[in-house]
């Protein structure tokens, strides 16, 4: 194996290793964000709820077995926030690292985009109408007036 391909192997190994908290939340948000969005723990979900459902009789409907249910699925979705939150910021921050990439590679792109997610809302709408009226001088099939970066 030549030194370059060891580096990058290296490398891959280091992305699955949990150095420290962060590392270990890392991982372990990863895989749970990937089991509990499988088929699997769809199904798991929906036979807890007919099990728990079909005990109702049995309980007499009581207000604990109510409380059950209750107590169970307000625990999981707690804990799920955090659990999607952190997925979605790794996602994102993912994302813009990949199109700043592109941003700068490619000739003639504005690379003042780079970092449009750090703009006000005032700035972004204003990009955005700015993106409407070239869609609207397209249709036209006039040619778009480039601005400034």
């Amino acid at each position: 194996m030549n030194k370059t391909s060891n580096h990058k192997s290296r490398k891959a190994d280091e992305n699955h290793t949990c150095h420290g908290f962060r590392g270990a939340f890392r991982l372990c948000a990863q895989w749970m964000a990937s089991a509990v969005g499988s088929p699997f723990a769809f199904s798991v979900a929906v036979l807890t709820i007919v099990v728990w459902a079909l005990t109702g009789p049995f309980f007499h409907y009581s207000d604990t077995w109510q409380l059950i249910i209750n107590t169970g699925t307000t625990i999981i979705t707690f804990l799920m926030v955090f659990l999607i939150q952190n997925t979605q910021n790794r996602d994102t921050k993912a994302l813009h690292l990949k199109l700043d990439e592109l941003l700068r590679g490619v000739t003639g792109a504005r690379t003042s985009f780079v970092n449009l997610e750090n703009l006000s809302d005032e700035d972004l709408e204003r990009l955005q109408n700015e993106f409407d009226r070239i869609k609207r001088r397209l249709a036209e099939g006039k040619p778009k007036q480039r601005t400034a970066s």
